[in-house]
């Protein structure tokens, strides 16, 4: 059985289907397209694709899909059904845009949409049918983008799928910091399939031993937030990055279709098109990142309405050029940047107690061990942060930064 060798997993065995599928062009393409975007910036480490990341995923679907069927027993779910989730497992991100998830965040479709055609044609779509059934296509996006009636559907896309297993600790280990410390076997050993305590309907949960081991992957996701996915300098990096888009679509150098089939050079090469380099793409290439004129922590902007800058792109640009040209700056040297992760730590899954009891938890938490209505709230408002970047040092005051924004 051919293996690779993986710095995170060791050695990850696949063979057959799964093999197959990897050396299609389609999942090729992530080994060119960065987990965390323009992160290596910061961290030089962080150069690592999403074609490892995949694996990955891979890997722990496999040996999770085999854990339950030792624990539950061969008859708990169909094995079609489990071939079927480590291939998802596989492909989940086989529609992804180059560095990673800025790209959503200017309203583009998201990446698992971008997914359906790769997976239905082409060389993808024909392995699937061959392999696992006509109908393989269609149950594996379903599972991506967590729409799937699989009791298994909580593995690809739920409160503790194995993606963000991997991305927590694969991203953590590239970076070089101690924050993705999860308790990995105790918590794939804790997964059970459990009847919904509300549907009745089979599903992923977990037994009650591995609430401290499901701790510390929530603990792990906001400390990655707080001080990798969120660093100002990242941030810095990203809103140059989307604007530089952004400013091509409208120019008609780039177009919204074609986003998803570039990898992270293919794009910058294209950005170049017409024998001029964008003073954006060059100051990213150079390291010349935008500095911080202004930073508010979110639990300061009590009472401003500023969700519109997480997602909608026209507004939040006629406020970046209207402040720009306010401070004596051009239109796209200032840029405003307050990212937001809807339910960043919660939770819905159900609980096996030791007495055999299943009670559903969610963000109200269980009373002596998660307390996640407060914490999670709290927690997510220290690592989110809204900031104003600019491109020469200077310092601006909430106060003009903001009547601009209510204007």
């Amino acid at each position: 059985m051919p293996t690779l060798r993986d710095p995170l997993w060791n050695n990850i065995r696949i063979e057959g289907p799964y093999l197959r599928l990897l050396d299609t062009a389609p999942f090729q393409r992530l080994r060119y397209v960065r987990q965390l975007g323009l992160a290596h910036l910061v961290y030089p480490g962080a150069t690592h694709s999403r074609f490892e990341h995949a694996l990955g995923a891979y890997h722990l679907a496999d040996e999770t899909v085999r854990v339950l069927r030792e624990t539950e027993g061969p008859a708990v779910f169909p094995e079609d059904e489990g071939r079927i989730v480590i291939a998802a497992a596989l492909l989940h991100d086989i529609g992804h845009y180059p560095f990673s998830h800025a790209l959503e965040e200017l309203g583009v479709p998201h990446h698992e949409a971008v997914a359906g055609p790769l997976l239905a044609d082409g060389e993808v779509g024909e392995i699937l049918r061959a392999e696992f059934g006509p109908d393989a296509p269609a149950r594996v996006l379903a599972l991506v983008r967590g729409e799937s009636d699989s009791p298994l559907q909580g593995l690809i896309s739920g409160s503790i799928d194995l993606d963000k297993i991997d991305y927590l600790k694969r991203d953590a280990m590239m970076c070089g910091v101690a924050y993705g410390e999860i308790d990995v076997d105790r918590l794939r050993h804790a997964l059970v399939l459990v009847a919904d305590p509300g549907t009745g309907r089979p599903g992923i949960g977990m037994r009650e031993k591995g609430l401290s081991a499901l701790e510390s992957l929530l603990f792990a996701k906001y400390q990655m937030y707080r001080n990798v996915y969120w660093h100002h300098a990242v941030r810095s990096a990203t809103a140059m990055y989307k604007r530089l888009v952004e400013d091509a679509i409208a120019g008609g150098t780039l177009d919204v279709a074609s986003l998803a089939r570039f990898t992270d050079e293919g794009i910058l090469h294209a950005l170049e098109q017409g024998g001029r380099t964008p003073p954006l793409l060059d100051a990213i290439r150079g390291r010349r990142l935008y500095k911080r004129a202004l930073e508010i922590p979110a639990h300061e902007l009590v009472g401003h309405d500023l969700e519109w800058l997480a997602d909608d792109r026209a507004r939040t640009r006629r406020a970046e050029d209207s402040l720009a040209r306010a401070n004596g700056l051009r239109p796209g040297e200032l840029l405003l940047d307050f990212p937001r992760k809807e339910r960043m730590l919660g939770l819905d899954l159900p609980l096996l107690d030791r007495d055999g009891s299943v009670r559903r938890l969610t963000d109200a938490g269980i009373a002596g061990t998660l307390n996640l209505p407060i914490l999670g709230e709290e927690l997510y408002q220290s690592a989110r942060w809204m900031r104003v970047f600019t491109a020469r040092r200077m310092e601006l005051s909430a106060e003009a930064v903001f009547d601009t924004l209510r204007s």
